[in-house]
């Protein structure tokens, strides 16, 4: 009991919904134009079921005890129904309006704003459709038993009154209950909207309903606009004042729906049905089209977000049509490249053309077109590293990716691309291997002055030996008689301490011979796609295309594929050297062909060619500013060591060419002992 009273309604509003409950009754009592027919439609029902969607279950017997006075009152007032008679047909009220409100409450939860579709045809369904039954039985069993009016009779004009009440005035007391209070958020627009549809719904209404015009439901056209335009609150406000319209001509007897008595009762079906209808349509299309503002909210909102995340990734977004023409800059690659999207259109020049050409750098222009068409044919996603230029005119490396979108049906709609500037790392990159070359040539320089000052001790002991043995020879072969014993001795001496600095010699070349079984049979072709991959992003850094013809079905041969490795890369890295500085394209050839019983490979560039031919082999002999002159030298080494020989050429106009052949059917063994003359001639 504490907890009902706890729970209690403010006595201000129990008291007007007391009032507007005897109001609707009375209302409800000039309708019931047919007499021992009953209530034509009730509005209490809908605003009592009203009530009780909105107010807290606790609190439901203090509104079914206003009811229940408003009841009373409305029946002294109006209906002069015999007590027992008021408090049975009331008892059927108060179990419809709260059954509706249990039952529409339980399919939406709260709170019940009438915004979805759902929550309509919950209210229909269930306030206006299946509550009302308890209702109609209740009261139509009342009658019976009176006997007032027999139960078939009256049952089905109380259930459709009741409906058609629920339907009307509920939507009206939801709007009013749950917007009292609030501002209107209309603009002026609207509001001439508003008075606009207000004077042509009154107007068809007036004429429609007093007979005018043919046939009441030309009504629907401005109450559907005012569902459609203003949702519920119009559709409620729409449906109140065709109730009253209706009600006032069909009272006066201007309606189509007063008659002569005789026909009043089918009248008043029509009537009942003709405000049902109406209201459900209404209903149903201001549900329709909240449903599509808030979808459409929830799509702007969702764009909203999207563009917001897009324009605060650090990275350059930008978005094409399927056949590549650019359709959206993100605001940070429009701040980037200084331009929109559309402000390098050129006539009789696709769009796509004018900004590749607007931001690409020019040497990468011609791959990042070709990869791009490439992309745009085939579909595959794009991904390069190139110059982009920015809006002050420096070019930064960018990594640009893309990827197609594309619909259910696989057709694509549109590329999504990305840009990230790694100018930062490619400067780190290109600082981290200078470091590194610079190492390697301290760490080559020192270990070659290591290895020098190691070679002169150990020579220069036996060498000191020949020479102190050659003095005391030839004093003994001076003396007067020679004393050619001695000197005998002493040139024994001398033989052992030269071969000493020839075994120290020999010693020092085994630290750099390779064992020949580490050579396998293989084919060239692989050697030299290992080395150019190993190759190709520095190619791409210094802007040097690399060309590779490779001959067909060329035999094996036994190699070591470190050693030719290295060879390869050397010549290569040589040539790229030697394009530096040159102003044209940079075109780096590598030719592979077999010629009798050996496979020549021929590398060849565009630099300003060799100016000593036949020198640049010779042991530190160079003519770069920072080299040591050992690099060539070790490729004839290799190249010779495998039974092959290595030369340069120049090149007509400009440019050389560096030539190394390797034997066909030379056997491992017979490589070794070629090897073995080579390094006998050498010593």
């Amino acid at each position: 009991m504490m907890s009902v009273w706890l729970h209690r309604p403010r006595f201000l509003h129990l008291g007007l919904f007391i009032v507007a409950y005897v109001l609707a009754s009375g209302f409800a009592q000039l309708l019931a134009l047919v007499p021992g027919t009953g209530i034509s439609i009730w509005p209490p029902s809908g605003l009592f079921m009203a009530t009780l969607i909105l107010a807290s279950r606790p609190s439901w017997p203090w509104w079914v005890l206003g009811g229940f006075l408003a009841e009373l009152s409305g029946n002294l007032l109006w209906f002069h129904n015999p007590l027992p008679v008021a408090c049975l047909i009331f008892a059927g009220n108060a179990l419809e309006a709260v059954a509706g409100a249990w039952l529409v409450n339980r399919a939406c939860g709260r709170p019940v704003r009438l915004e979805t579709l759902e929550e309509v045809l919950a209210l229909v369904a269930l306030g206006a459709g299946v509550a009302p039954v308890v209702s109609a039985t209740v009261g139509s069993a009342t009658l019976a038993w009176f006997g007032i009016q027999s139960f078939a009779t009256a049952w089905p004009l109380w259930w459709i009154g009741d409906a058609t009440g629920v339907l009307i005035v509920a939507p009206l007391a939801l709007v009013v209950f749950q917007n009292w209070g609030s501002d209107a958020h209309l603009s002026v627009a609207r509001w001439i909207e508003a008075g606009v549809l207000a004077l042509i719904f009154l107007s068809i209404a007036a004429l429609s309903l007093s007979g005018y015009l043919p046939f009441a439901y030309i009504i629907m056209p401005p109450l559907l606009w005012a569902a459609t335009r203003f949702e519920f609150k119009g559709a409620a406000v729409a449906l109140a004042l065709l109730a009253l319209i209706t009600a006032g001509f069909t009272i006066i007897g201007a309606s189509q729906f007063a008659g002569d008595p005789a026909s009043q009762k089918e009248k008043q079906i029509m009537l009942q049905l003709f405000l049902a209808i109406s209201a459900f349509s209404a209903l149903i299309v201001a549900a329709i089209s909240r449903q599509h503002q808030l979808a459409t909210l929830t799509l702007r909102q969702s764009e909203r977000s999207l563009r917001e995340l897009v324009e605060t990734l650090p990275a350059l977004i930008w978005c094409a049509a399927p056949d590549g023409k650019p359709i959206y800059f993100s605001q940070q690659f429009s701040g980037f490249i200084g331009f929109n999207v559309e402000d390098k259109d050129v006539a009789g020049t696709s769009r796509l053309t004018s900004v590749l050409n607007a931001i690409i750098h020019p040497d990468d222009l011609a791959t990042v077109g070709k990869l791009l068409a490439h992309s745009l044919a085939t579909g595959e996603p794009y991904a390069q590293n190139h110059r982009l230029r920015r809006f002050d005119g420096e070019y930064r490396w960018v990594e640009m990716r893309a990827a197609a979108m594309r619909s259910d049906d696989g057709a694509i709609v549109q590329w999504n691309g990305v840009c990230l500037d790694i100018e930062d790392q490619v400067r780190a990159r290109d600082e981290l291997r200078l470091s590194q070359e610079n190492l390697a040539r301290a760490s080559q320089a020192a270990s070659l002055a290591e290895l020098s000052a190691s070679i002169a001790h150990e020579v220069n002991q036996p060498l000191a030996a020949v020479m102190a043995n050659s003095h005391a020879c030839q004093r003994w072969l001076m003396a007067e008689p020679p004393n050619i014993e001695r000197a005998q001795k002493r040139l024994e001496r001398i033989i052992q301490d030269a071969s000493s600095a020839a075994d120290v010699v020999s010693h020092t070349r085994a630290l750099f011979k390779h064992s020949i079984e580490t050579r396998t049979s293989t084919t060239l072709a692989s050697v030299i796609a290992d080395a150019r991959n190993l190759m190709v992003e520095e190619a791409t850094r210094r802007r040097v295309r690399m060309d590779v013809e490779v001959e067909s079905n060329l035999p094996l041969v036994a190699l070591d594929r470190v050693q030719i490795q290295q060879v390869l890369i050397n010549l290569i890295r040589n040539g790229m050297d030697a394009m530096d500085s040159t102003a044209g394209e940079r075109v780096f050839g590598i030719r592979v062909r077999r010629i009798g019983d050996v496979i020549q490979t021929e590398i060849s560039d565009r630099g300003p060619g060799v100016a000593f031919p036949d020198r640049i082999f010779e042991p530190f002999f160079t003519t770069k500013e920072h080299g040591m002159g050992m690099g060539l030298a070790i490729c004839r080494s290799i190249v010779e060591s495998h039974g092959g020989r290595l030369w340069a050429e120049n090149n007509e106009p400009h440019g050389a060419t560096f030539i190394f052949t390797l034997p066909v059917h030379v056997t491992m063994e017979a490589t070794a002992s070629y090897a073995a003359g080579n390094r006998g001639r050498a010593l």
